[in-house]
């Protein structure tokens, strides 16, 4: 009888300690998860061939200025202003409330960049089409417009979560969807540059290959991030210094153009200007 009790005992002491243990299991996942994800981005800003490459550029200020010389308030650059300005203050109850203009809004913007020329599959929808990746924007935190390049590392994730929900709501019959994706992630958010032609072929001119900007993923925008660091004191300062237009006065807006937008204006700049040489 002791016997039996004691391989009682010594199964539920063993259930027990499993028990434990798988609770233990589940919290050390998650750490280990956070910790990898830790050491993943500081290796890949160690990486060795990443140290061979300046990133440090000395034609940032004369390319935005450049840039800037095409930003009046009725040149087509300018519409980046009017959509950030009011996707960034409309409150998303207003958003989704006001569905024609936010429509409207959006769909002249991605029209004055080019995403309606060509054979673009837009050409054949309606200012109606945007609808529900408006309610998709309306659905979101306002904190989503607080991130910017330098807490890319924090973001990364919901960034990427971000970009696969617009596509999903926009792309159709295995259209292209990185330039225009990630023009509306612009002109919406302004927290990522836009990977259109230009500003990926300069961008992979200055990493040297190492990084293709063919995909939004942790690689590419940790590379962007570390462009910003490289550069952090221009930018910062070219941050500081724009605002946006208003659309009814025409004047500063009083909102600062966002550290990837920055980024983007240089990066688009650039490759722009290469372009033509």
């Amino acid at each position: 009888m002791h016997i039996a009790w004691r391989g009682v005992t010594l199964t539920l002491s063993f259930l027990f300690l499993n028990f434990v243990s798988a609770g233990r299991t589940m919290k050390a996942f998650k750490t280990r998860h956070d910790n990898m994800h830790k050491r993943w981005w500081q290796a890949l800003k160690k990486n060795r061939p990443m140290d061979k490459i300046n990133l440090r550029q000395d034609d940032i200020q004369s390319s935005i200025s450049d840039f800037r010389t095409k930003c009046n308030p009725t040149d087509r650059y300018t519409s980046f202003d009017y959509c950030y300005n009011y996707f960034k203050t409309t409150s998303s109850t207003d958003i989704e409330k006001n569905l024609e203009r936010s429509c409207l809004t959006l769909g002249f913007y991605l029209a004055s960049w080019g995403m309606l020329r060509g054979s673009s599959f837009l050409l054949e929808k309606s200012a109606r089409y945007y609808a529900r990746v408006i309610e998709y924007i309306s659905s979101l935190p306002r904190e989503v417009w607080l991130i910017d390049v330098d807490n890319y590392s924090k973001n990364d994730e919901q960034i990427i979560d971000i970009y696969n929900k617009v596509k999903s709501t926009v792309i159709e019959n295995g259209n292209a969807d990185l330039t225009l994706t990630t023009k509306i992630l612009l002109g919406v958010f302004g927290f990522i540059p836009a990977y259109d032609q230009y500003f990926a072929n300069s961008f992979r001119k200055i990493f040297q290959g190492s990084c293709g900007f063919r995909k939004v993923n942790r690689k590419s925008l940790s590379c962007i991030e570390l462009f910003y660091n490289e550069n952090k004191d221009i930018i910062d300062n070219e941050s500081n210094s724009i605002q946006t237009i208003d659309f009814l006065t025409g004047k500063e807006s009083g909102i600062k153009y966002p550290k990837a937008k920055i980024i983007d204006m240089y990066g688009f700049n650039k490759g722009l200007m290469d372009s033509r040489n």
